[in-house]
Formats: C-alpha cells, structure tokens, sequence
C-alpha cells in the first residue's frame, strides 16, 4: 500500500524492529569495532555494507536521509554539514577543472558565488541563465564540456519558480542532469523528480528542521539518470576509481546507487562535510511535523503577500502565490498545494524605508535566517547578497530596497498587524 507522505514525515527511513528503539537512535560515535582486520577491509574495498568512521557515514544520518529519499522519490540520498556542502558535493561530484556549469541565475547568493567564483578557482566555468531566459538563450549557454545544470525550485529571495521540465529537458538534450535545490518548497509542496529533476538538494537547515536548531544539508539521486549511457562525460563515475581499487560505481552500484556511492566514497572522506549524528537526529524531528507545519507558512505567506501588495508603502511584492506575479502560471503548474512561506517585497521610499521598517518590527526578528517556525526578516543586499555587485544582484532579482519576510506559523493576524504598524512608521 502506497503511504501519505505525512506518513512518510512521520515513519519513513526507520522501521523498528520487535523492542528496538521507536526513535532513531543516536550513534554518537567515532568509530566502529570489528573482530578482523580481514571485515573492516571488506569495508574499505566496498564489498561489504557497514561503517567504520563517522566522517564517511553514521547510521542516523543513514536513517534521516533514507526517509528524504523516500520523501523526494528518490533511490538513494546522503546527509551534509550544511546545504552550501550539499550544493558543492552535488556539482563536484560530476564536475571538476576544465569543465562547465549551466545555472539560473536567480539563486540564493551564497550558491551563486560558489558556482561563480569559489569553484572558478578550481577550474571550473559556470553560464548563468535568467530562469526565464528563451530556449534560444537556454540552449545558447551549453558547451561540449557542460556536466551539469543547476536551478532552484523557488529562488531565494528573488522567488523565481524554475520551469523544471524545460531546464531539464535542455539538460536531457546535452546528456548531462538536472539538480534542483528544493529547500524552500520541500517535497511537501513539489517533487522535482516527477518534472525530470535527476539530482535533488536541501538546505535541511530550514523548513525541513523548521526549528532553527541545526544546520544540515542533503542530496537526494532520482537513480533515473543513465550514467553509462554518457559515459565519456562523467568518467568519475564510469571509469575505475584506483582510490578504491579499481570500483567502477555506475557498473557496481548501478543508476539507483552509483552517484550517492561516489559522494560518500570520495567526497565525503576527502572533504569531511559530514552532518553530526545528534544534529541528524534534530532533523528527523522536524521531518516528523514537515507536513502539518508547511500549510500554515504557506496560508501566513499568501496573506501577509495579499495584504502587502496592496498597501502604498509597498512598491513591489514577489510572491508566487498572487496572480500578479510573473510566475504565477508556473507556480500553478509545479506549486498547486502552496510555495514557501517567504515573501520579498520593496519600499517606495528606497533603501532607507527597507531598513526603518526592520527597525520598527515587534514579532517578526531580523535575523540571517529563513524558513523556520519563527518569522524572521532580512535586508539581502545588506547581508547574504552583500558580495554581489549591482549587476549580478540585478541578474538575481534583488532589488537594494528587497526585504525577505520569512513568515513562521504564528498567528496570521498577528503577523499582518506587526507589519502593517512597522509600515505606519515611515
């Protein structure tokens, strides 16, 4: 019997056995024992299943990102320190020196200098392309060398909703996948996977902890891309790996397994960028309210968008939720259930507005934060877009005047009253 996926919040990716814990347990340990050396050999060989060393793997993580996979549709899926290292994990695993990356450059700004200028250093190229950019535009920006194309289901905070199937049918055309950052939807509200996405990323920091107690990560495989299929392009994955003897992962591990196996294998040991086991495990509590938790940003979102769009301090309003906005249709298409519960808006009186407003809030605190059960605030040209120019803050969909409102699951009512005194103010 196929399960809700409020019931997949609650049980997914840890079914215990007969007096076994009901929680997940918390592995709160370095290392393993084993009775032979011969045992742990097989283990570092790939040919057996287990753990050894919690950089690698920790069965909680284990746990926690088996129910993100079940809650994506994916065939596999790993935890990561944050989701900065999920987005870089996620890239680098199929994308190196010499090679290019195709991305929408309506992106949360600490992934867009990643791709821009962190990975540039280590030799690798990325082309932004506006999420609404032509097919001739689209097209235009693939290379003989391009391995991947990157977007963000709801851009944060510019609040563009990608087209999935048509990002992703361009990748499917230049054999490279899909990866899709779902942090601000979470599979609640969409699936990326079931629009073509192959490779799927979250930021488990926000709604999917929802209470602003740990920062984590994840990467989920939809195990529905063919790797050996387009093998001269991703020799990582189809080519022996002489740092472990010789395993071929997509021949080994097959479409489901190989992409995870190599992010764990290589990246994993090599960078370290592994999610503790105590802040996994603040995480599966969050998964467990996922479902009953993102109808109620969804309803604050919509209203505090309604109520901001038509008030004559307000200059603009970014909400896919409103049937003025640019990418309503799209949001109809992908996001029929709801977005997120973070709306951006502007000030007629500029920039100076923007940080008086801040000023005078009550309820709503300003904080470099997003997506929790708190609602919070940021100004981000002044804070997690501060790197930027004017031209790629443009490019981006960030105005100097933007404000992101993150609306938690308070009262609506009190919400709405604590912006609109903030907003008598100017």
């Amino acid at each position: 019997m196929a399960e809700h996926i409020g019931t997949t919040c609650v049980q997914g990716g840890y079914r215990p056995g007969d007096a076994e814990p009901r929680q997940v347990p918390i592995y709160q340990s370095t290392t393993w024992k084993y009775d032979t050396s011969e045992h742990m050999g097989r283990l570092f060989d790939l040919e057996e299943s287990g753990y050894f060393y919690t950089r690698l793997q920790n069965p909680t993580n284990d746990y926690v990102a088996a129910k993100i996979a079940e809650l994506e549709g994916g065939t596999a899926a790993m935890l990561t320190s944050s989701g900065q290292a999920a987005n870089f994990f996620a890239v680098f695993n199929i994308a190196g020196a010499g090679d290019h990356v195709v991305a929408s450059s309506a992106i949360y700004g600490g992934t867009y200098n990643l791709l821009a200028h962190t990975m540039r250093r280590m030799g690798l190229e990325c082309t932004f392309v506006a999420p609404d950019a032509s097919d001739e535009e689209l097209e235009a920006a693939f290379r003989p060398n391009t391995k991947c194309v990157f977007g963000e289901t709801i851009a944060n905070p510019a609040l563009a909703v990608l087209d999935i199937e048509r990002f992703a049918a361009a990748a499917h055309a230049h054999g490279v996948p899909l990866i899709v950052d779902n942090t601000f939807p979470t599979p609640i509200n969409c699936r990326p996977i079931e629009w073509g996405a192959d490779i799927v990323t979250h930021s488990t920091t926000k709604y999917m902890d929802g209470h602003g107690a740990a920062v984590g990560g994840a990467i989920v495989d939809s195990g529905n891309f063919d790797w050996m299929a387009h093998a001269d392009k991703f020799p990582g994955l189809t080519t022996p790996d002489e740092t472990y003897h010789g395993v071929t992962y997509a021949e080994k591990f097959g479409q489901g397994g190989a992409f995870i196996t190599k992010a764990t294998a290589q990246l994993m040991r090599d960078f370290g960028c592994i999610q503790s086991p105590q802040n996994a495990f603040l995480l599966n509590l969050g998964l467990e309210s996922l479902h009953v938790r993102m109808p109620q940003h969804c309803k604050n979102g919509q209203a505090m968008a309604e109520f901001l769009a038509g008030h004559p301090a307000v200059r603009f309003v970014r909400y896919p939720g409103l049937p003025s906005d640019s990418c309503y249709d799209l949001a109809q298409k992908y996001l029929p259930n709801g977005s997120c519960g973070v709306v951006s808006f502007g000030f007629n009186g500029g920039r100076a507005a923007a940080e008086q407003f801040m000023k005078s809030l009550k309820i709503a605190q300003i904080a470099t934060h997003v997506a929790d059960a708190r609602t919070c605030c940021l100004h981000p040209a002044n804070a997690t877009h501060r790197q930027m120019n004017d031209a790629e803050l443009e490019a981006c969909g960030i105005a100097p005047d933007m404000v992101r409102l993150s609306c938690g699951i308070e009262s609506t009512e009190d919400l709405i009253a604590d912006v609109e005194q903030a907003l008598a103010g100017l």
